[in-house]
């Protein structure tokens, strides 16, 4: 990273993050279907824009979980959008119930993220880049490998290419799952939540941050915002994240992919495998990975500043290198 880029992410005056900033505007896109999406916009903070910035965050998560990384970028001067994945947050469910998470094919998810790109792009100034997290890491480098998407460049926290903690192989595992959805309803929770309905599990934040202010903030927004809780995932979910996650390792597909990527993660992550991460940042041409220890958990972008700043200084200094200020 740059001094420059460094000084710039610790000079930004922070923000309430429970509450929607004011200058973005809360909206709804429509998908070809007419499902309806959740989304946010920042106008940028400058002019000339620096670029635009598209964020879509993980599995059973929340953009307002990221407004004071969406509100630092829109302040570094970019246009930013955030939306929902189709079925969680405050766009619908899939399932049989308000908390479990269900999706019949990830394909579907990758052409809302095709659609809802070619819309944007055209309304939006360049360069443009899209921004991922975990499950939405996963959807954004799937669509790349499809060139279903055509940013200048990626930015990927924690993407979702693999599971920890599988005790047995991964195609044992996929085939567990599949006789599971075809044994009963696939839209069953994969696992167990917690006793109480909508609440979160004890722990919970031992896998995701360090932080217990940031931590919190996401608590807040489930007690203003029922709709935004979500527990397990559906056998089919999993079923069907296998199932795509097995197509990105095959031969030739990350490879093919042309597109500057950087990603951050962490070898202490405890939902994300750091293995397949390795492997893809060693596939992608161009690839710039961001490794942290046991200091940073799976939410690199919700961590302690020191995390935190690093994380974001080191984006932005990749951004300057590989999407020239235009003009």
């Amino acid at each position: 990273m740059t001094r420059t880029a460094a000084a710039a992410i610790t000079a930004l005056p922070p923000i309430d993050r429970r509450a929607i900033p004011p200058a973005a505007a809360e909206g709804t896109w429509r998908a070809g279907d007419g499902h309806p999406i959740r989304r946010i916009d920042w106008p940028a903070g400058q002019d000339p824009p620096r670029g635009s910035i598209l964020f879509l965050p993980g599995r059973g998560d929340a953009y307002e979980k990221y407004l004071e990384t969406l509100d630092g970028w829109a302040a570094q001067g970019w246009r930013v959008t955030a939306a929902d994945w189709r079925g969680q947050a405050g766009s619908g469910r899939l399932g049989t119930d308000s908390f479990t998470g269900h999706i019949g094919d990830f394909a579907q998810w990758v052409d809302d993220l095709a659609a809802l790109w070619a819309d944007w792009l055209g309304q939006t100034p360049g360069p443009h880049v899209l921004a991922a997290h975990s499950m939405g890491g996963h959807i954004a480098l799937r669509a790349l490998a499809e060139h279903r998407v055509d940013p200048d460049a990626a930015v990927l926290s924690a993407p979702m290419l693999g599971f920890t903690g599988q005790i047995l192989p991964r195609a044992v595992m996929h085939r567990l799952a599949r006789l599971m959805c075809r044994i009963g309803d696939p839209r069953r929770p994969a696992w167990k939540w917690s006793e109480k309905p909508g609440a979160l599990p004890r722990g919970r934040m031992d896998l995701l941050t360090h932080d217990h202010e940031r931590y919190q903030d996401e608590i807040v927004w489930r007690e203003r915002r029922p709709e935004l809780a979500m527990g397990p995932g559906s056998w089919g979910w999993v079923e069907r994240a296998m199932a795509s996650m097995n197509g990105l390792e095959r031969p030739g597909v990350l490879e093919a992919v042309r597109v500057p990527v950087f990603i951050a993660a962490t070898a202490a992550d405890r939902l994300v495998s750091i293995a397949a991460i390795d492997r893809a940042a060693r596939r992608l041409p161009g690839c710039e990975l961001l490794r942290f220890g046991k200091e940073a958990r799976h939410e690199i972008l919700r961590e302690e500043d020191g995390v935190r700043n690093r994380t974001l200084a080191a984006i932005a200094g990749f951004l300057d290198r590989v999407t020239p200020r235009q003009g």
